[in-house]
């Protein structure tokens, strides 16, 4: 393997015609550049998507109140109807496969805001009334201070917990906003804590322009009663959130006296069916990856193979002399494996370097440029996968050149010598 006299003519085979040498080259260079872009690519297209779910527990499932639309129990079709305090007690008591259960708040309706006021600087921000539940379901990047707690949501304390954009509005840029006081609708409310989203895009400006505070205050504060806006959900270890989803949706349908087969009376949201599909697309697309990017591959050892039996044939004589001389069969086989191994190898590790390479400067401009990528983001590929894909071009180099030195040690030294 390191006879100085062999890695010489081995050398010497490969330069003796370079085009020929840089095309065959190139074929496997082509295969494994491709596949490494291709695979970051999809990396980089799955990382944009699943960092939208920043922690989100993917076992959850979200439900809100709709309009009935079949008459049951004497009341119209058509009717609106809200969860409330019951239905918590309900779920508490009747679904023991839940984990985690969040009841939820939302001062003005869905994406509405709220007025903020803190000395002669105002905001208007999404108001939250949550559980601490909530923060295990969806959790949040604290940066200072803490989330609602257990005490805040018995006392029906009067304090917040702030996004990041509400703290850059009501609040100098070197200012603690911890333990100040914020006026919301005319009362004031205690900061004790401060977040930054986990997410990217827009998602994460909306959610830093949030402020949340304990569900029971905003009921009381609020004059909501004992009104719920929507319920969010988790599922115990190992049990499918289909299941609570299913159970939840019929326990809230006898309590508010839903027709059992009103499909449209309770909106749902399943978040593990989503991600579920959404992990089979891009297991999909990553399949498809690897099939195009080793068929690609496989083109290229082709041409490797049939060069070598090129090589072989140019090469009769001079191996019919080796033999001659007394050169064995695994000489000579180990010989033309070690030219064929030694061109895949180095085109294949030019290709994965290059690749890699773009991918990290695409990766490096995108973060420095600051483009919001909500699709896109932090191309590049596993570094395990990278060794696995240069194992396989390496093993299938020796492979490319094992059938033309079978077919080298297969000539009579005789019948070598007398090749024209």
């Amino acid at each position: 393997m390191f006879d100085l006299d062999r890695w010489q003519e081995i050398f010497h085979v490969l330069k003796k015609n370079k085009l020929r040498t840089f095309l065959t080259a190139f074929g496997v260079f082509w295969g494994i550049f491709m596949l490494v872009i291709m695979l970051g690519s999809g990396n980089g297209l799955e990382n944009g998507v699943t960092q939208n779910f920043g922690d989100m527990a993917t076992n959850s499932v979200f439900l809100w109140p709709q309009q009935t639309s079949i008459s049951y129990k004497g009341f119209p079709r058509g009717r609106r109807f809200n969860f409330d305090d019951e239905d918590t007690k309900a779920f508490r008591k009747s679904i023991p496969e839940i984990k985690y259960l969040a009841p939820r708040l939302q001062a003005g309706g869905f994406m509405q805001a709220n007025n903020v006021v803190r000395g002669k600087k105002t905001g208007v921000f999404s108001l939250m009334g949550d559980y601490p539940e909530f923060n295990l379901i969806d959790p949040l990047n604290l940066q200072k201070g803490r989330f609602i707690n257990d005490i805040d949501i018995k006392d029906k304390r009067k304090v917040v917990v702030i996004g990041s954009r509400a703290k850059d509005i009501l609040f100098t840029k070197d200012e603690d906003p911890i333990n100040q006081y914020i006026k919301i609708q005319g009362i004031y409310f205690q900061v004790i804590g401060q977040f930054i989203s986990k997410r990217n895009g827009e998602n994460a400006e909306q959610e830093n322009q949030t402020i949340y505070m304990p569900f029971t205050t905003m009921q009381r504060t609020f004059n909501y009663g004992n009104a719920v806006g929507f319920y969010s959900v988790t599922s115990r270890d190992n049990i499918p959130v289909s299941v609570v989803e299913d159970k939840a949706i019929r326990l809230l349908k006898k309590q508010h006296s839903v027709s059992p087969v009103d499909e449209t009376a309770i909106g749902h949201f399943n978040l593990e069916k989503e991600f579920d599909q959404m992990q089979g697309l891009f297991g999909g697309i990553r399949g498809l990856v690897w099939l195009v990017g080793i068929g690609t591959l496989l083109a290229g050892i082709i041409g490797v193979s049939n060069i070598m039996l090129v090589v072989v044939r140019e090469r009769t004589k001079e191996i019919g002399i080796q033999r001659a001389l007394g050169a064995s069969p695994w000489n000579v086989i180990s010989g033309i494996i070690t030219e064929s191994v030694v061109l895949t190898t180095f085109a294949g590790y030019t290709g994965l370097v290059i690749g890699v390479g773009l991918l990290e400067m695409i990766n490096y401009l995108l973060v420095k440029s600051g483009a919001k990528t909500e699709m896109f983001l932090h191309p590049g590929i596993n570094f395990n996968v990278a060794v696995m894909a240069l194992t396989i071009l390496i093993i299938s180099g020796a492979f490319a050149g094992f059938i033309p030195a079978k077919r080298a040690v297969s000539i009579k030294p005789i019948d070598a010598l007398r090749f024209e």
